[in-house]
C-alpha cells in the first residue's frame, strides 16, 4: 500500500521512493554497555498508532524523520530533514 511523504527538498513523493530507516529513538550514550546497545540496534516498540520514523530519499539522497500512524499508513505532521 503506498502512501505519499513530504520530501523537505522534492515536495510529495511516493513512499516507494523512500527507505525505511527504523523507529526514531535515542543511541546510548558514550561508555554504554554491550546490552544497551543491543536493545538500541534490535529490540523496538512497534507501536500500532502515531510514531516518529527515520526515511531515506533515493533521488535527494536526504533522510527525514517522519511522523506516521502505523496503523493507516497517514503521514501526520510536517518530515524533518536531518
Amino acid at each position: 500500500m503506498g502512501f505519499l511523504i513530504a520530501c523537505p527538498n522534492c515536495g510529495f513523493r511516493n513512499a516507494y521512493e523512500f527507505k525505511f530507516g527504523g523507529e526514531v529513538k535515542n543511541e546510548p550514550g558514550h561508555g554504554a554497555g554491550l546490552r544497551k546497545w543491543r536493545h538500541y540496534f534490535y529490540f523496538n516498540k512497534n507501536v500500532a498508532g502515531v510514531q516518529e520514523e527515520w526515511w531515506y530519499h533515493y533521488p535527494c539522497q536526504t533522510w527525514v524523520i517522519v511522523t506516521r500512524d502505523t496503523a493507516t499508513n497517514e503521514v501526520v505532521g510536517s518530515p524533518r530533514l536531518m
